[in-house]
């Protein structure tokens, strides 16, 4: 989720297109949260390890 964040950020900010710049931002918020939550050792989404 944070790959896909960063290559949507990019192609919208070189695009200029706007939404994807948006949605490219919200993703990596998205995965950076997770990512901290699955770090310090809590379970997400009633899950601990998603494989």
């Amino acid at each position: 989720m944070i790959v896909l964040g960063v290559i949507l950020l990019l192609i919208g900010w070189l695009t200029g297109i706007s939404i994807l710049y948006t949605v490219g931002a919200i993703l990596l918020v998205v995965g950076l949260v997770l990512l901290l939550l699955g770090s310090v050792g809590r379970g997400v989404g009633g899950r601990r390890w998603y494989f």
